[in-house]
């Protein structure tokens, strides 16, 4: 099978990013693509989202990363058909000091994932709010990089930083990475300023900017609460929509790609 890996990125919190890993991947699944979802974020909102609370003492990415378990071990089904989770657990935290003494120390994740590998059309794989061990692990792991963003004052900033790690990975550990796409997330088209931080993206990215925009919306907010995405929550939503169209916009630059 020939599998993509996609890190969804930001070190911004709040900006989407685990609303996207979660919806993209139920509707990539919900297409008839096989589709793993890592969870490698220590909040593990990613895990939750797909219904799962409380997770297993020993099956979760934090046991793979020490050699404790291998992650074929590890991979949970979820309630959607096509869509698995390697999830989280709060001691993910730790893995960063842990892995400071460790040779290649950057491709732990990589390594981890390379005899599941083949079982998938797509790995999505939800980093932390940072630039530390863990976002890099799964930068080196990640054939590209997808990068939502929040339409806000402050978003070019942080931008700025993340290209700079991406070119450095890029540069030393995985020269094959690539930025998949700009994906703008709780727009609000009323908003000046929406208007304004997209226009000054679309200006400095062109073609990387998805033309699909996620807007703001309630339905997508609540969903992850009940364990579920917004595909099962509530498929009528303009959030769901949302969802399908950049399923259907990823698809397509993929297979251009190919």
């Amino acid at each position: 099978m020939d599998t993509h890996i996609i890190a969804l990125a930001n070190q911004k919190g709040g900006v989407g990013k685990t609303t996207t890993a979660l919806n993209l991947a139920a509707v990539l699944a919900d297409k008839g693509k096989k589709v793993l979802l890592v969870d490698s974020d220590p909040q593990g909102n990613a895990s939750s989202g797909v219904g799962l609370f409380n997770t297993n003492e020993d099956k979760n990415i934090y046991s793979c990363y020490t050699g404790a378990k291998e992650a074929v071990d590890c991979i949970l089904p979820t309630k959607q058909k096509n869509l698995s989770i390697l999830p989280a657990s709060i001691d993910l935290v730790g893995v960063e000091v842990e892995l400071i003494s460790q040779e290649n120390r950057e491709k732990r994740l990589k390594a981890l994932l390379r005899p599941v590998r083949e079982q998938f059309h797509y790995i999505l794989i939800d980093c932390p709010p940072s630039l530390g061990m863990l976002t890099i692990n799964s930068l080196t792991a990640a054939d590209s990089v997808l990068i939502p963003m929040q339409c806000e004052y402050f978003a070019m900033e942080g931008l700025a930083q993340l290209i700079q790690t991406i070119r450095k990975v890029k540069k030393t550990l995985n020269r094959e990475l690539y930025v998949e796409g700009l994906l703008l997330t709780m727009y609000d088209r009323r908003n000046r300023l929406t208007h304004s931080v997209a226009s000054e993206i679309q200006k400095h990215f062109g073609d990387q900017v998805y033309k699909t925009v996620i807007p703001r919306n309630v339905r997508l907010s609540e969903s992850p609460s009940h364990g579920q995405t917004i595909i099962e929550y509530d498929p009528g939503s303009t959030g769901a929509k949302a969802y399908r169209q950049l399923g259907g916009e990823f698809l397509k630059r993929t297979k251009a790609r190919a």
